[in-house]
């Protein structure tokens, strides 16, 4: 298919967001998870909040790896924008709760979501 027939902008936001989403996960994870370096600052009363603290990061990067795939998916099968488009969005939202890749991943998968949804494929004129 020819790129001009993808929706390339939503596309490239997307993939952008979910690769910066995936990055600022790993670093809350790093930071903040079990291993990190502020771990004994932020893991509450005696560690009791370790799992808490450790479930954010890992949301945040399942989040990241699904917009990354739904950008990607995007991009090969145009058709089903509409789909891929609402996976795209639905999980830009659901990474704000592990702080959406610094905030701004999960606003470019928002706005690469939202273009997907409303692309619609030039009409072919006739020779």
């Amino acid at each position: 298919m020819n790129t001009q027939f993808k929706p390339t902008t939503a596309y490239t936001l997307s993939l952008i967001g979910g690769l910066i989403m995936i990055v600022g996960g790993l670093f809350s994870f790093f930071c903040y998870g079990n291993s990190g370096v502020l771990y004994g600052m932020m893991s509450g009363t005696y560690g009791y909040m370790s799992g808490f603290w450790l479930a954010l990061p890992l949301l945040a990067i399942a989040s990241g790896v699904i917009v990354t795939v739904g950008a990607i998916m995007l991009n090969s099968r145009p058709r089903e924008r509409m789909t891929w488009g609402i996976i795209v969005l639905a999980f830009a939202v659901v990474s704000f709760v592990g702080m959406g890749g610094f905030l701004i991943g999960a606003l470019l998968s928002i706005i690469g979501g939202a273009l997907a949804i409303n692309w619609k494929p030039p009409v072919e004129t006739p020779n």
